[in-house]
């Protein structure tokens, strides 16, 4: 029964409710990421390589082929990792200026995957379990055929972010198939009541770092995670589990994070990103240590969040007038997501806390769990917090792939 519901099922079904993607262009710089991310309340911003003014188009005839594909995704987190890089710390305004093909060409291939609706739910897991990410469908048509004329239309193509050559998208995660397998538990019995233990789908290769090691080293595991959906433990010298360095988390910051990255340690870094905004302790301290860096460049180019900027400022303002002064102290920009209204979105406040689990919770309390907390993953821990591994929705996809091949 659970295989031929997961065949008749489609992929559309999915989509019900989901917003049209808003989009980038390919040629799009990192500055024109960092803005779009910073206005919006997407995590992600998808990437397309689109061409609204190909031949047939322009003579009014009917497009043969697509012209408009989804290449990638980009998130607040790769734009910090490549802004943490040595060089670029440097000059952080230079390297805002570089393409997004910097970031898009060290993605894992498959990332993306163009769907039709009409695909089985069944093909959608083993896209993901390919190593697809995000499976881009069509959702509606943002214009029709009706009176509008074709030079119409492509003027309102061209002018709506989210409207590729006349359709909308909509992007399916592994969030997205597990919700929907969990409102259908009950075909899969007795697997969900199995522990993940019993079950093999817990991983032990994890990444992982010290409490006290610099939280620049933790980068590579970064952009790993970011990369596999994970996170980065943080752990003590005996294995105990303390925390992480989610990507999800370091999303709901701004560029200006990279300053910490560069000067604190893996420990204080997950207490600065730890929701709502940095302690002012550890601002200071990342302040101090720019300066011991020479990275006081990165204080004048980004204006780092209000008290560094106003200290940073009056340093390099002392002999100017206190008109001068009050005037080069206001801060060139809002500080980013730190500084949208705690009620913008649920996500721009989440906590740093860790989401665990034990190795004998059942799959469906693990699924419920990572769910609730909208996570991919959770952390496997026995009693006396020493970290056992990770269980992630593809192991949990892959589990339940396996079980159709059963019945």
């Amino acid at each position: 029964m659970a295989v031929s519901f997961l065949q008749e099922r489609e992929v559309s079904d999915l989509c019900l409710g989901k917003p049209p993607l808003r989009s980038l262009s390919a040629s799009s710089t990192i500055a024109h990421a960092l803005a779009a991310l910073n206005n919006s309340e997407d995590n992600f911003i998808s990437v397309w390589t689109c061409d609204h003014r190909s031949k047939k188009e322009e003579e009014g005839e009917e497009e043969g082929g697509e012209c408009c594909r989804c290449v990638g995704k980009v998130c607040m987190v790769d734009v910090v990792c490549f802004l943490s890089r040595e060089d670029n710390l440097l000059s952080p305004s230079q390297a805002l200026k570089a393409p997004l093909s910097v970031i898009l060409t060290q993605a894992p291939p498959r990332i993306v995957v163009h769907l039709e609706p009409s695909s089985t739910l069944l093909e959608a897991i083993d896209l993901i379990l390919q190593g697809a990410q995000n499976l881009v469908v069509p959702i509606i048509a943002a214009t029709r055929k009706s009176g509008i004329s074709r030079r119409k239309q492509i003027q309102i193509q061209k002018s709506l972010s989210t409207s590729h050559n006349g359709r909308e998208f909509c992007w399916i995660t592994q969030e997205d198939v597990i919700r929907f397998l969990l409102g259908s538990i009950g075909l899969f019995t007795p697997l969900p009541a199995l522990s993940i233990d019993s079950l093999g789908i817990i991983s032990t290769d994890v990444l992982a770092i010290d409490y006290y090691s610099p939280a620049s080293s933790a980068l590579p595991a970064i952009s790993k995670s970011l990369a596999d959906q994970t996170s980065v433990a943080i752990v003590d010298s005996d294995g105990t589990f303390i925390g992480e360095i989610s990507p999800s988390t370091l999303g709901c910051c701004d560029e200006t994070v990279a300053a910490a990255i560069a000067t604190l340690s893996a420990g204080d870094l997950m207490a600065y990103i730890d929701g709502g905004g940095p302690p002012e302790d550890l601002l200071r301290v990342v302040k101090a240590r720019l300066r011991e860096k020479n990275l006081e460049k990165m204080l004048q180019e980004f204006m780092i969040l209000s008290p560094l900027a106003s200290d940073a400022s009056s340093a390099s303002s002392a002999s100017s007038s206190d008109e001068e002064s009050s005037s080069a102290r206001m801060p060139m920009r809002p500080s980013g997501r730190y500084s949208k209204s705690s009620s913008y979105s649920a996500r721009m406040v989440r906590k740093a806390e860790a989401i665990v689990c034990h190795p004998k919770s059942s799959l469906v309390a693990v699924m419920i769990q990572a769910i609730a907390h909208r996570v991919n993953y959770l952390w496997v821990i026995e009693d006396d917090c020493s970290l056992v591994g990770i269980v992630t929705f593809s192991n949990m996809l892959k589990v339940f792939r396996e079980h159709l091949e059963t019945m």
